[in-house]
């Protein structure tokens, strides 16, 4: 049987059921294909292109195009290294945002006088504005009035005063062991953990109340201890929902622009791609090489998530 008999054979009201339904999803699909299909394919246009902001004015829609930007963001010095601190921000990011989520929402768990309060409390890293957040952490670190090396020198025994945000690496004796740090890359990404570590506490939070207390519960009788029934009862229950956000959370650290560049400008080993694009676009100029900049971001960031969920879904398979 054809599409055209088929719709033939339909009733005059689904007829009209159908109509309707497309009358109702056209506002979203237009906004869809303005605000996210196009921008997207524009883009990919640029990336092939050699356009620079002093030309665009007489640049046609559909210019030469080129593989030039292409090879010239990949062989260009310091890509290779904004890519290497992309991952190491994006992982350690994530994990930090989810760590403490999680033990914030298990300390939380349990209802006390101010619960409510403490919550509501939680939640202000990640609805705070960005500029208000990164000007209170800028002032704390600030190696001259910043509370933090105002206390590190009185009562930590700092030798002087670290400049967090400016400082490439800083040199530490842990155990024996004399390490480099790179203090300012550490810095960010402990900003990044603390601002985003509210969003999976909602998510965690949200999980735990569903766990079935029964079998928390019947453990308990049989003797086992607090690590034994998170390890066992708990965690397996959590897994799902920590491996959604870390997916998500890694996509959006990836991405991750305006912190970095309002704590550190992407100075003293900070730059990420996604700094680097802007500077490609404002210091330089050059609009066709940071449209492939960021092309190249998002390749490589859609094979990592596709190597991440396809090894996950196998292992859920598995188990």
């Amino acid at each position: 049987m054809t599409a055209r008999t088929r719709r033939s054979r339909r009733s005059p009201a689904q007829r009209a059921e159908g109509r309707a339904g497309l009358t109702l999803i056209s506002p979203t699909l237009v906004i869809v294909l303005v605000m996210v299909v196009l921008p997207i394919l524009w883009t990919v246009v640029l990336a092939f292109q050699d356009l620079r902001l002093i030309n665009i004015q007489t640049a046609g829609l559909l210019g030469n195009f080129t593989l030039s930007n292409i090879t010239e963001v990949i062989l260009s010095p310091g890509f290779l290294q904004a890519l290497v601190t992309t991952l190491i921000y994006s992982v350690f990011g994530t994990t930090l945002a989810i760590g403490f989520g999680l033990v914030a929402a298990l300390a939380l768990r349990r209802p006390f006088p101010g619960r409510s309060l403490v919550r509501a409390a939680v939640l202000l890293p990640y609805v705070a504005p960005i500029v208000a957040a990164t000007f209170a952490w800028t002032t704390m670190l600030n190696p001259q009035f910043g509370v933090i090396n105002y206390w590190g020198t009185r009562l930590l025994g700092w030798d002087q005063p670290i400049a967090f945000l400016s400082q490439r690496s800083l040199d530490v004796s842990f155990l024996g062991w004399d390490l480099t740090l790179p203090i300012a890359l550490v810095s960010v990404i402990v900003f990044e953990g603390w601002r985003s570590f509210p969003f999976a506490f909602l998510f965690i939070t949200a999980r735990l109340q569903a766990v079935d207390a029964t079998l928390e519960e019947a453990a308990m009788v049989d003797g086992a201890t607090p690590s034994q029934r998170f390890r066992y009862i708990i965690f397996p229950q959590l897994l799902p929902i920590i491996a959604m956000l870390s997916v998500l959370r890694f996509i959006w650290t990836f991405n991750s622009f305006d912190d970095i560049y309002l704590l550190t400008g992407g100075g003293a080993g900070t730059e990420v791609v996604a700094v680097r694009v802007f500077n490609f676009l404002t210091a330089r100029g050059d609009i066709g090489a940071a449209a492939a900049q960021a092309l190249v971001l998002a390749l490589i960031l859609a094979v990592l998530v596709s190597i991440y969920l396809r090894v996950f879904t196998r292992g859920g398979k598995e188990l």
